[in-house]
């Protein structure tokens, strides 16, 4: 039988581990406590967060218990590692308000009833540390020669790293060793950047206590085309639902690369692998519909399965997608015996006919937030990328007239091949 460490390798999710046995021993074995910090720097997480929370929910499929450690301490310091200049400092005020945020919002991936699942904030036991008494007992045990060598401090040296910043390591070392003292927590878990603060932690914790942990961190996901995760034309994707709506969420991941496809599938959504990894042998329209589960399972994941089906069908109606084909995912739990022609969840534009019909086409494309001025409309033009329904519009000076507007009075403003508004005639 696979364990929860067989299914993470088999899915993507490692890239370094302190002692692969050992990790195989905690994770084959009994049920055991992990923990992934986050820091409350804003008030939603985003996709960048996503492959440490599905790590957890995997880890709790799999009977483990997961912390989720939100660093209500740890962000009024600010975490160095990735960064080439120092984060903006936050007061407490800001902090604890996202903090709250992201306890609520991880509550969609885990399951926190009946001590499945724990949320904690290190604010609980950081902020009443007393300075002396900590240096004394905890900062003894680091050498700065070795912090130094850590890639996160050995990177920001060249521009800069200053004493708080320096401090971080110890901080979120001392999480480790107090999650592992008063929760039995024998696994951190992280990305990539967070090797040295790991390690680090493992340290202190056989030091203070005598006993053997383990940690593991994850691949800093970028595209294939070297993308970071989660950002686009308009910004950064947030899980945040007031941030990204449910249907933007969608059309983030249905317009991912092909070559993506089949790994976020394995990062992103619980499919099987054995069906994931029949996608290798599709092509064009099929691929297509793939990247149509794919959207569908991360959003139900993050938003729930009503707002997916509602931004699947707003992404078939407005798009003419065809169905997802019932044998091509058998486990995906996207509707696929009926499309309902329901745009709700696309951003619509109400005007009256006498105003459609006279507004220039470059106002109206900047009045629906398609293009960011007239000037960019007519310059589209001249490029072939403006379309009224699927008419393209050969000039500036043309007008919509009544033949775009539907029978249920909508006419589909098209910028390129994916960019869409919805003009609702009153």
């Amino acid at each position: 039988m696979k364990s929860v460490y067989d299914v993470l390798v088999e899915r993507g999710f490692i890239e370094q581990v302190t002692d692969e046995d050992l990790a195989r021993d905690f994770l084959g074995g009994n049920d055991i406590t992990c923990y992934i910090g986050f820091d409350p720097t804003a008030t939603s997480l985003h996709i960048g967060s996503l492959v440490p929370i599905m790590a957890l929910a995997h880890m709790q499929r799999y009977g483990h218990r997961p912390i989720a450690l939100v660093g209500g301490g740890t962000a009024l310091i600010g975490d160095p590692s990735g960064k080439t200049e120092m984060r903006q400092v936050l007061t407490g005020e800001q902090v604890d308000k996202n903090a709250e945020s992201l306890k609520k919002q991880l509550s969609q991936y885990l399951d926190f009833g009946r001590d499945k699942a724990i949320l904690l904030n290190n604010a609980d036991w950081l902020t009443s540390l007393n300075y002396l008494e900590f240096l004394r007992d905890i900062g003894r045990h680091f050498s700065v020669n070795r912090m130094l060598t850590a890639e996160s401090y050995r990177v920001r040296l060249e521009t800069g790293l200053n004493f708080i910043e320096f401090n971080y390591m110890l901080l979120q070392a001392y999480d480790f060793y107090y999650l592992n003292k008063y929760y039995n927590c024998v696994l951190q878990m992280g990305g990539n950047d967070q090797w040295g603060n790991i390690l680090a932690g493992i340290d202190l914790t056989r030091r203070l206590e005598g006993e053997t942990v383990c940690g593991i961190t994850f691949p800093l996901i970028t595209t294939s085309l070297g993308h970071k995760m989660g950002k686009t034309e308009k910004g950064t994707v947030w899980l945040d639902l007031e941030l990204t709506m449910p249907y933007d969420y969608f059309q983030y991941w249905i317009n991912v690369d092909d070559s993506d496809v089949e790994r976020f599938l394995a990062l992103f959504t619980f499919l099987p692998m054995e069906e994931i990894r029949e996608i290798r042998r599709l092509e064009g329209s099929e691929l297509n519909m793939v990247k149509t589960v794919l959207a569908f399972e991360a959003t139900k994941i993050t938003h729930g399965e009503e707002a997916a089906i509602s931004a699947w069908k707003a992404s078939v109606s407005a798009f003419n997608l065809k169905p997802v084909d019932s044998a091509l995912f058998r486990s995906s739990s996207i509707p696929r015996s009926e499309v309902l022609q329901d745009i709700s969840a696309i951003t619509t534009f109400e005007k009256s006919r006498e105003e459609v019909v006279t507004i220039p086409i470059p106002v109206l494309f900047e009045e629906t937030n398609l293009c960011a001025s007239r000037g960019e409309t007519r310059r589209l033009i001249a490029q072939g990328g403006v379309y009224i329904n699927d008419r393209r519009i050969q000039s500036s000076d043309e007008k919509i007239v009544d033949d775009d507007i539907s029978q249920n009075g909508e006419i589909r403003l098209r910028k390129g091949k994916k960019k869409y508004a919805i003009i609702r005639v009153k």
